[in-house]
Protein backbone atom coordinates (compact mmCIF):
# COMPACT_ATOMS: atom_id res chain seq x y z
CA UNK A 1 0.00 0.00 0.00
CA UNK A 2 2.84 2.34 0.89
CA UNK A 3 4.67 1.66 -2.39
CA UNK A 4 1.47 2.35 -4.33
CA UNK A 5 0.99 5.71 -2.60
CA UNK A 6 4.60 6.68 -3.21
CA UNK A 7 4.32 5.72 -6.88
CA UNK A 8 1.10 7.73 -7.23
CA UNK A 9 2.71 10.78 -5.59
CA UNK A 10 5.73 10.52 -7.84
CA UNK A 11 3.51 10.27 -10.93
CA UNK A 12 1.49 13.30 -9.80
CA UNK A 13 4.68 15.26 -9.16
CA UNK A 14 5.97 14.46 -12.65
CA UNK A 15 2.66 15.50 -14.19
CA UNK A 16 2.59 18.84 -12.39
CA UNK A 17 6.12 19.52 -13.61
CA UNK A 18 5.12 18.74 -17.20
CA UNK A 19 4.26 21.88 -19.17
CA UNK A 20 1.91 20.04 -21.52
CA UNK A 21 -0.05 18.66 -18.57
CA UNK A 22 -0.39 22.06 -16.89
CA UNK A 23 -1.35 23.73 -20.18
CA UNK A 24 -3.91 21.00 -20.87
CA UNK A 25 -5.43 21.36 -17.39
CA UNK A 26 -5.81 25.11 -17.88
CA UNK A 27 -7.60 24.59 -21.18
CA UNK A 28 -9.84 21.80 -19.88
CA UNK A 29 -10.87 23.86 -16.86
CA UNK A 30 -13.01 26.06 -19.11
CA UNK A 31 -15.31 23.45 -20.74
CA UNK A 32 -15.25 21.26 -17.64
CA UNK A 33 -16.56 24.11 -15.49
CA UNK A 34 -19.30 24.72 -18.05
CA UNK A 35 -20.28 21.05 -18.03
CA UNK A 36 -20.34 20.72 -14.23
CA UNK A 37 -21.91 24.04 -13.23
CA UNK A 38 -23.93 25.39 -16.18
CA UNK A 39 -26.80 26.57 -13.98
CA UNK A 40 -24.42 28.90 -12.10
CA UNK A 41 -22.57 30.23 -15.15
CA UNK A 42 -25.22 30.62 -17.86
CA UNK A 43 -26.99 34.00 -17.74
CA UNK A 44 -30.24 32.63 -19.24
CA UNK A 45 -32.20 29.43 -19.69
CA UNK A 46 -30.86 28.12 -23.03
CA UNK A 47 -34.29 26.76 -24.03
CA UNK A 48 -36.12 30.05 -23.48
CA UNK A 49 -36.57 32.82 -26.03
CA UNK A 50 -35.10 35.88 -24.34
CA UNK A 51 -34.77 38.47 -27.11
CA UNK A 52 -35.00 39.15 -30.85
CA UNK A 53 -33.58 36.71 -33.39
CA UNK A 54 -30.09 37.01 -34.87
CA UNK A 55 -28.88 39.70 -32.50
CA UNK A 56 -25.18 40.40 -32.73
CA UNK A 57 -23.04 40.23 -29.56
CA UNK A 58 -23.89 43.05 -27.19
CA UNK A 59 -23.75 43.93 -23.50
CA UNK A 60 -26.96 41.99 -22.80
CA UNK A 61 -26.06 38.92 -24.84
CA UNK A 62 -22.29 38.51 -25.05
CA UNK A 63 -22.51 36.03 -27.93
CA UNK A 64 -25.73 37.33 -29.43
CA UNK A 65 -28.86 35.25 -30.09
CA UNK A 66 -29.83 32.49 -32.50
CA UNK A 67 -32.67 32.24 -35.04
CA UNK A 68 -35.38 31.97 -32.35
CA UNK A 69 -33.94 34.49 -29.90
CA UNK A 70 -32.19 32.11 -27.49
CA UNK A 71 -29.04 33.35 -25.76
CA UNK A 72 -26.05 31.76 -27.48
CA UNK A 73 -23.68 32.05 -24.52
CA UNK A 74 -26.14 30.02 -22.43
CA UNK A 75 -26.41 27.47 -25.26
CA UNK A 76 -22.63 27.12 -25.45
CA UNK A 77 -22.36 26.66 -21.67
CA UNK A 78 -25.11 24.04 -21.46
CA UNK A 79 -23.87 22.38 -24.65
CA UNK A 80 -20.65 21.45 -22.88
CA UNK A 81 -22.49 18.79 -20.85
CA UNK A 82 -23.52 16.59 -23.77
CA UNK A 83 -20.30 17.14 -25.73
CA UNK A 84 -18.11 16.24 -22.74
CA UNK A 85 -20.35 13.35 -21.69
CA UNK A 86 -20.22 11.76 -25.15
CA UNK A 87 -16.47 12.31 -25.27
CA UNK A 88 -15.82 10.70 -21.88
CA UNK A 89 -18.23 7.80 -22.41
CA UNK A 90 -17.14 6.94 -25.96
CA UNK A 91 -13.42 7.17 -25.09
CA UNK A 92 -13.88 5.02 -21.96
CA UNK A 93 -15.86 2.30 -23.74
CA UNK A 94 -13.40 2.32 -26.64
CA UNK A 95 -10.39 1.82 -24.39
CA UNK A 96 -12.09 -0.81 -22.20
CA UNK A 97 -13.05 -2.83 -25.28
CA UNK A 98 -9.59 -2.40 -26.79
CA UNK A 99 -7.89 -3.42 -23.53
CA UNK A 100 -9.99 -6.58 -23.26
CA UNK A 101 -9.34 -7.60 -26.85
CA UNK A 102 -5.66 -6.72 -26.79
CA UNK A 103 -5.02 -8.38 -23.42
CA UNK A 104 -6.63 -11.69 -24.34
CA UNK A 105 -4.98 -11.72 -27.76
CA UNK A 106 -1.53 -10.91 -26.38
CA UNK A 107 -1.65 -13.26 -23.38
CA UNK A 108 -3.29 -16.38 -24.76
CA UNK A 109 -1.97 -16.15 -28.32
CA UNK A 110 -2.73 -18.97 -30.76
CA UNK A 111 -5.98 -19.02 -32.71
CA UNK A 112 -7.54 -16.38 -30.47
CA UNK A 113 -4.66 -14.02 -31.17
CA UNK A 114 -4.86 -14.63 -34.92
CA UNK A 115 -8.63 -14.12 -34.95
CA UNK A 116 -8.60 -10.91 -32.91
CA UNK A 117 -5.59 -9.57 -34.80
CA UNK A 118 -7.30 -10.29 -38.10
CA UNK A 119 -10.46 -8.47 -37.01
CA UNK A 120 -8.37 -5.58 -35.75
CA UNK A 121 -6.41 -5.30 -39.01
CA UNK A 122 -9.58 -5.35 -41.12
CA UNK A 123 -11.28 -2.68 -39.00
CA UNK A 124 -8.19 -0.46 -39.12
CA UNK A 125 -8.31 -0.57 -42.93
CA UNK A 126 -11.96 0.47 -43.15
CA UNK A 127 -12.79 4.20 -43.54
CA UNK A 128 -14.10 5.18 -40.11
CA UNK A 129 -16.16 8.32 -40.83
CA UNK A 130 -18.35 6.83 -43.60
CA UNK A 131 -18.93 3.77 -41.42
CA UNK A 132 -19.88 5.99 -38.48
CA UNK A 133 -22.38 7.83 -40.62
CA UNK A 134 -23.91 4.60 -41.97
CA UNK A 135 -24.12 2.93 -38.55
CA UNK A 136 -25.48 6.03 -36.85
CA UNK A 137 -28.10 6.37 -39.59
CA UNK A 138 -29.16 2.75 -39.12
CA UNK A 139 -29.37 3.05 -35.32
CA UNK A 140 -31.18 6.38 -35.43
CA UNK A 141 -30.73 9.73 -33.72
CA UNK A 142 -29.49 9.87 -30.14
CA UNK A 143 -26.31 10.22 -28.15
CA UNK A 144 -26.36 6.66 -26.82
CA UNK A 145 -26.25 5.44 -30.41
CA UNK A 146 -23.36 7.79 -31.18
CA UNK A 147 -21.44 6.45 -28.18
CA UNK A 148 -22.06 2.87 -29.35
CA UNK A 149 -20.94 3.66 -32.89
CA UNK A 150 -17.76 5.39 -31.77
CA UNK A 151 -16.90 2.59 -29.33
CA UNK A 152 -17.46 -0.19 -31.85
CA UNK A 153 -15.46 1.42 -34.63
CA UNK A 154 -12.48 2.90 -32.78
CA UNK A 155 -11.27 0.14 -30.43
CA UNK A 156 -8.87 -1.66 -32.87
CA UNK A 157 -6.07 0.90 -32.46
CA UNK A 158 -6.18 0.49 -28.68
CA UNK A 159 -6.29 -3.30 -28.98
CA UNK A 160 -3.16 -3.36 -31.15
CA UNK A 161 -1.22 -1.14 -28.73
CA UNK A 162 -2.29 -3.13 -25.65
CA UNK A 163 -1.52 -6.43 -27.39
CA UNK A 164 2.09 -5.35 -27.99
CA UNK A 165 2.42 -4.31 -24.34
CA UNK A 166 1.01 -7.62 -23.09
CA UNK A 167 3.29 -9.59 -25.39
CA UNK A 168 6.26 -7.81 -23.82
CA UNK A 169 5.03 -8.32 -20.24
CA UNK A 170 4.20 -11.99 -20.86
CA UNK A 171 7.84 -12.81 -21.58
CA UNK A 172 9.17 -11.41 -18.30
CA UNK A 173 10.68 -13.70 -15.70
CA UNK A 174 8.15 -13.14 -12.93
CA UNK A 175 5.32 -14.22 -15.25
CA UNK A 176 7.13 -17.49 -15.91
CA UNK A 177 7.71 -17.92 -12.17
CA UNK A 178 4.02 -17.29 -11.48
CA UNK A 179 3.07 -19.99 -13.97
CA UNK A 180 5.64 -22.40 -12.51
CA UNK A 181 4.24 -22.09 -8.99
CA UNK A 182 0.73 -22.78 -10.23
CA UNK A 183 -0.88 -19.33 -10.50
CA UNK A 184 -3.97 -19.36 -12.67
CA UNK A 185 -4.25 -17.35 -15.85
CA UNK A 186 -6.93 -15.24 -14.20
CA UNK A 187 -4.64 -14.32 -11.32
CA UNK A 188 -1.74 -13.54 -13.63
CA UNK A 189 -3.93 -11.32 -15.79
CA UNK A 190 -5.52 -9.39 -12.94
CA UNK A 191 -2.55 -9.22 -10.55
CA UNK A 192 0.51 -8.99 -12.79
CA UNK A 193 -0.56 -7.74 -16.23
CA UNK A 194 -3.61 -5.48 -16.00
CA UNK A 195 -2.16 -3.20 -13.28
CA UNK A 196 0.79 -2.47 -15.59
CA UNK A 197 -1.36 -1.45 -18.55
CA UNK A 198 -3.89 0.61 -16.56
CA UNK A 199 -1.79 3.85 -16.57
CA UNK A 200 -1.29 3.65 -20.34
CA UNK A 201 -4.98 2.87 -20.78
CA UNK A 202 -5.98 5.95 -18.77
CA UNK A 203 -3.67 8.10 -20.88
CA UNK A 204 -5.36 6.74 -24.01
CA UNK A 205 -8.80 7.52 -22.62
CA UNK A 206 -7.79 11.14 -22.12
CA UNK A 207 -6.28 11.38 -25.61
CA UNK A 208 -9.38 9.88 -27.23
CA UNK A 209 -11.89 12.14 -25.47
CA UNK A 210 -11.04 14.96 -27.86
CA UNK A 211 -11.37 12.72 -30.92
CA UNK A 212 -14.73 11.45 -29.67
CA UNK A 213 -15.94 15.02 -29.17
CA UNK A 214 -15.00 15.89 -32.76
CA UNK A 215 -16.81 12.78 -34.02
CA UNK A 216 -19.90 13.64 -31.97
CA UNK A 217 -19.89 17.17 -33.38
CA UNK A 218 -19.53 15.82 -36.93
CA UNK A 219 -22.39 13.33 -36.57
CA UNK A 220 -24.61 15.86 -34.79
CA UNK A 221 -23.87 18.42 -37.51
CA UNK A 222 -25.16 15.88 -40.03
CA UNK A 223 -28.38 15.51 -38.04
CA UNK A 224 -27.54 12.21 -36.34
CA UNK A 225 -27.47 13.59 -32.80
CA UNK A 226 -30.46 14.58 -30.72
CA UNK A 227 -31.69 17.97 -32.03
CA UNK A 228 -33.78 18.50 -28.88
CA UNK A 229 -30.66 18.56 -26.68
CA UNK A 230 -27.89 21.13 -26.41
CA UNK A 231 -24.44 20.19 -27.62
CA UNK A 232 -21.83 22.05 -29.63
CA UNK A 233 -22.45 19.79 -32.61
CA UNK A 234 -26.21 20.36 -32.42
CA UNK A 235 -25.64 24.13 -32.29
CA UNK A 236 -23.72 23.87 -35.57
CA UNK A 237 -26.48 21.65 -36.96
CA UNK A 238 -29.08 24.36 -36.34
CA UNK A 239 -26.75 26.98 -37.85
CA UNK A 240 -26.75 25.19 -41.19
CA UNK A 241 -30.38 24.05 -40.85
CA UNK A 242 -31.69 27.60 -40.46
CA UNK A 243 -29.36 29.31 -42.93
CA UNK A 244 -26.97 30.83 -40.42
CA UNK A 245 -23.99 30.19 -42.68
CA UNK A 246 -25.54 32.01 -45.64
CA UNK A 247 -26.56 34.90 -43.38
CA UNK A 248 -23.00 35.23 -42.10
CA UNK A 249 -23.96 34.78 -38.44
CA UNK A 250 -20.34 34.42 -37.33
CA UNK A 251 -21.28 34.87 -33.65
CA UNK A 252 -23.33 31.67 -33.94
CA UNK A 253 -20.74 29.71 -35.93
CA UNK A 254 -17.41 30.49 -34.26
CA UNK A 255 -18.09 29.89 -30.51
CA UNK A 256 -18.96 26.15 -30.71
CA UNK A 257 -16.01 25.59 -33.05
CA UNK A 258 -13.68 27.43 -30.69
CA UNK A 259 -14.92 25.43 -27.69
CA UNK A 260 -14.41 22.14 -29.55
CA UNK A 261 -10.89 23.25 -30.50
CA UNK A 262 -10.03 24.25 -26.92
CA UNK A 263 -11.33 20.94 -25.55
CA UNK A 264 -9.53 18.80 -28.13
CA UNK A 265 -6.26 20.68 -27.64
CA UNK A 266 -6.57 20.43 -23.85
CA UNK A 267 -7.29 16.70 -23.75
CA UNK A 268 -4.59 16.02 -26.33
CA UNK A 269 -1.99 17.87 -24.25
CA UNK A 270 -3.09 16.01 -21.11
CA UNK A 271 -3.02 12.64 -22.82
CA UNK A 272 0.41 13.15 -24.39
CA UNK A 273 1.83 14.28 -21.05
CA UNK A 274 0.36 11.26 -19.24
CA UNK A 275 1.55 8.86 -21.94
CA UNK A 276 5.07 10.27 -21.84
CA UNK A 277 5.17 9.74 -18.07
CA UNK A 278 3.74 6.22 -17.96
CA UNK A 279 5.18 4.81 -21.20
CA UNK A 280 8.75 3.54 -20.62
CA UNK A 281 9.61 3.65 -24.33
CA UNK A 282 8.84 7.35 -24.52
CA UNK A 283 10.87 7.99 -21.37
CA UNK A 284 13.90 6.35 -22.98
CA UNK A 285 13.69 8.68 -25.99
CA UNK A 286 13.88 11.82 -23.87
Amino acid sequence: MGDGKMRARETLRLMLRNRNFVFGMILIAIPLSMALFPQYIAPYDPWERVDKSFLRPNSKHLLGTNDIGQDLLSEIIYGARISMLVGFAAASFTVVLGVLMGTFAGYFGGILDELLTGVTDVMLLLPSLPLMIVMASMLGQGYINIILVLSILTWPGVARMIRSQVLSIRERAYIEVSKAIGCSDTRILFVHILPQIVPLSLANIVIRIGAAMVSEASLSFLGLGDPTQKSWGVILYWVQKTGGFSLGAWWWILPPGIMITISVLGFTQLGFAMERIVNPRLKERE
